[in-house]
């Protein structure tokens, strides 16, 4: 990870636009609507889920179309404007359901490709699809009636198994050929610099185009000053989960970032994964970030901050030039 750290043409260097037709393509974020221009997203939730299943999960998915609306809905009334849905494939992203809930609610919906980690498929599943998952994740990228505007993909705790180093590999041709994002469940918010250094280093990803998930798991602001410093935008996703230890750390990590200069790396998302979590159901959902994380992060980092992580960031995060392969 350390040479991935000093070379500053990974670092830092923003590829020239692709051309197609001679002419060089503008960024745009890609909803489950269409392509829209970056600076037409909005106030974000920028991980967070209306669908998903698993059989980790078993009777505790998301799987209530309305419900999904109500929750919309009220993250709508307080001004939230976009909704990036990190459920990948095989998963019941509910795909189909995404334009018509984005259309009643108006709020931009971020559809997912990509793969978790093995234990949320079945077995027979991940065999058919694993010397084609490029393929897949490309083509739920650009066909369709309803394309992906982000590869999702997991590592492991504490490590990459071959199974995340896998799929990470598609991930990054899959990038390649489309420009999409890459957004990174780090399951115990640990090995961010491994994923780094193998999406960077080993398959040529640009560090700005991977969002790394779940930092406030593993709140080392060490970890995560070396993670910015290499050019990642860095995901604090998990406020719908009342009941995990570290997140009264989270203003603490954002105050270290902002303070190293990283503040325009800094994304905010809910991360509802169980219908208790929704603020229907009495849990913070994804109101939250707005009634309860915004005010306090304006009134303790300045409202600057705040615009940038909720509005900024997630627009430059999110943006691609897409191309078609």
């Amino acid at each position: 990870m350390p040479d991935l750290l000093r070379d500053k043409a990974v670092q830092q260097e923003t590829p020239p636009a692709p051309e197609q037709g001679g002419r060089a393509m503008r960024a745009a974020v890609r909803t489950v609507l269409g392509d829209i221009p970056p600076e037409e997203l909005g106030i974000c939730d920028a991980h967070d889920h209306l669908f998903i299943s698993s059989p980790a999960l078993p009777g505790q998915g998301l799987d209530d179309a309305g419900a999904a609306l109500t929750e919309l809905n009220a993250f709508a009334a307080l001004g939230g404007r976009a909704v990036a849905q990190w459920t990948p494939w095989g998963m019941g992203p509910r795909t189909e359901e995404l334009p018509g809930l984005s259309r009643r609610s108006g709020v931009h919906v971020i559809s997912a490709t990509g793969m978790h980690q093995a234990k949320h498929y079945d077995q027979e599943e991940l065999t058919r699809v694993h010397d084609r998952l490029a393929g897949l994740f490309i083509h739920e990228l650009t066909s369709g009636p309803v394309r992906a505007g982000m590869i999702k993909v997991a590592g492991a705790y504490h490590r990459l198994d071959d199974h995340a180093r896998h799929v990470m590999a598609a991930a990054a041709e899959a990038h390649h050929a489309t420009d999409a994002p890459i957004g990174i469940h780090l399951e115990a918010g640990t090995a961010a610099l491994d994923v780094l250094h193998l999406l960077c280093r080993t398959h040529g990803v640009a560090p700005h185009r991977v969002i790394l998930g779940h930092l406030h798991r593993f709140p080392d602001t060490r970890i995560h000053r070396q993670a910015a410093e290499a050019g990642a935008f860095l995901a604090f996703d998990g406020p719908s989960r009342v009941h995990h230890g570290t997140d009264w750390r989270m203003m603490d990590s954002f105050a270290a970032l902002a303070d190293a200069g990283h503040a325009r790396q800094i994304l905010l998302g809910g991360d509802t994964v169980v219908p208790a979590a929704r603020s229907s159901a009495d849990g913070p959902g994804m109101p939250f970030l707005l009634s309860g994380l915004r005010p306090r992060i304006e009134r303790e980092l300045g409202p600057d901050i705040a615009s940038a992580i909720f509005t900024e960031n997630p627009a430059r995060a999110f943006a691609a030039r897409w191309r078609r392969p």
